[in-house]
């Protein structure tokens, strides 16, 4: 058997240790989207919101329009018009915590109809900060 460089129990703790460090990161929010209103303006509420949640989440937008957007759509594999695209740890397909599934491609609904709301980012969002975000759908 080969011999570790660190004890059992050293090499026991790192792993322990590694494991909590990757699970205390922050989310990543990625807002791919045209910068123009009237996504602008669709998109402000969560960008207001993001901004008041300081170091607990790390988010970035790219325009969908520079050559880095694209690139970018083209790697999820998204290739039909779409004004925005929100990614919670590299994922845009989530499920809801009454189990329902949505994907935040698209203009935010305004409620009670069929996509998704501004409130559903928000809750994905909250629940990748506390760590209970489930498996993607």
């Amino acid at each position: 058997m080969p011999r570790l460089p660190l004890p059992r129990r050293g090499f026991l703790s790192l792993l322990l240790a590694a494991a909590a460090s990757a699970h205390a990161a922050n989310p990543t929010v990625e807002i791919i989207a045209f910068a123009h209103p009237p996504v602008l303006n669709a998109l402000q509420p969560l960008r207001d919101w993001l901004g008041q949640q300081g170091k607990r989440v790390r988010w970035i937008e790219t325009d969908m329009e520079s050559p880095a957007g694209a690139q970018r759509l083209r790697a999820l594999g998204i290739t039909s018009h779409t004004p925005l695209v929100i990614l919670v740890d590299g994922r845009y397909a989530h499920t809801r915590a009454d189990g329902s599934t949505l994907a935040l491609i698209g203009f935010p609904s305004s409620g009670g109809g069929p996509g998704w709301t501004i409130e559903d980012a928000k809750a994905i969002i909250t629940r990748a900060i506390a760590g209970t975000h489930p498996a993607s759908p």
